[in-house]
């Protein structure tokens, strides 16, 4: 939830999943869709390098999503300790 609450800065989050190990820990990624390709590009500009609890996250687009399904940005967590819940 504290991902969602952090991307919703830059526009309305449709989806976001944190990837994580087996064993429960977050591996640092997620995947964050919004409504538009001009949200995920907010969120590109707005949001990179900012912090997520005491993670530094990198956002950029996410060159694999299919074109034309709305926007998609890709965060990878920086830092130790784990993750936030999604």
């Amino acid at each position: 939830q504290d991902l969602k609450d952090h991307m919703r800065q830059a526009g309305e989050v449709m989806f976001a999943d944190i990837f994580e190990e087996r064993n429960g820990r977050s591996k640092g990624v997620a995947i964050v869709e919004y409504r538009t390709a001009d949200e995920a590009a907010s969120a590109v500009e707005t949001l990179n390098d900012t912090t997520l609890g005491e993670r530094l996250i990198f956002v950029r687009e996410d060159r694999e999503a299919s074109k034309g399904k709305g926007g998609k940005g890709e965060g990878k967590g920086k830092g130790k300790g784990k993750g936030a819940p999604g």
